[in-house]
């Protein structure tokens, strides 16, 4: 009788099945920290990348919105010169000094309208990408200075409508076009503004009158300036002085927050 010997495995202590499903555990824990660790450093990277593009945005908004308080304030003067001159001074021998400021008041005014940039902010809103910033101020920050990139906007608007009717119909009717034609011709490439204060600092004179003079009404004349005048003033003072101090305000902490320079 054939007696048959059967192999046996040991039977495996439960600690070694604890072992390797720790093992598991570990590993797949440990590749999810790495994975978690991977995408918040992506994160923050696009958030400091995306924080760059404001501030560079930004930070170039306020250099020309330096630069156009600098020229509304003096189409402010200007405003002033015109009333006192109208007021009580000659019509038809007309001084080196009207025709300047006619033209900044009466003519020009894109060259004085401040039009905020707000390209990447949309960017970011449009794509989602807003979430990147974890910071409650700097959302708050950003929703600020929406609504006064809005609020300016809404003046610009207001001061065109004013420049198209009634100033557009007073220019065609009372602005001789022949003395803009001729400082132009002194620099056919040049900004207005430039031709026109190289104009006031040299000796050339280019005479020019005011058409159609006897349909010309001083007090009326006087009156729409004085109303354009406090248009000018009530833009700058409020909306784009709102729109500045948010500007600031992103600046000084897009710096802190994210070092940058």
């Amino acid at each position: 009788m054939e007696v048959h010997h059967h192999a046996h495995t040991a039977r495996k202590k439960w600690t070694h099945y604890f072992w390797e499903f720790l093992m598991l555990f570990l590993a797949v824990f440990c590749g999810f920290l790495a994975e978690y660790k991977l995408e918040h450093t992506i994160e923050h990277q696009r958030e400091k990348e995306y924080a760059r593009a404001l501030y560079d945005e930004l930070y170039a908004d306020s250099i020309v919105f330096a630069k156009k308080i600098e020229g509304r304030l003096g189409k402010e003067k200007d405003c002033e010169y015109l009333v006192r001159y109208i007021r009580d001074s000659s019509l038809t021998d007309l001084p080196k000094d009207f025709y300047p400021a006619y033209t900044t008041v009466m003519y020009l005014i894109t060259s004085y309208t401040f039009e905020p940039k707000d390209g990447v902010l949309n960017q970011l809103k449009g794509s989602g990408s807003l979430r990147y910033f974890k910071s409650a101020y700097l959302q708050k920050l950003f929703g600020e200075i929406s609504a006064y990139i809005n609020n300016v906007r809404d003046r610009n608007d207001q001061e065109y409508q004013f420049f198209a009717s009634p100033i557009k119909q007073f220019d065609l009717k009372h602005y001789d076009f022949g003395w803009m034609n001729e400082l132009r011709k002194q620099d056919e490439t040049g900004y207005n503004m430039d031709l026109i204060a190289r104009y006031r600092a040299g000796n050339t004179f280019i005479k020019a009158g005011i058409l159609n003079l006897p349909s010309f009404n001083r007090g009326e004349v006087i009156n729409m300036i004085l109303f354009y005048k406090q248009m000018l003033v009530s833009t700058r003072t409020l909306a784009m002085k709102d729109y500045m101090t948010a500007n600031q305000k992103l600046l000084v902490e897009l710096r802190k927050k994210y070092h940058l320079k």
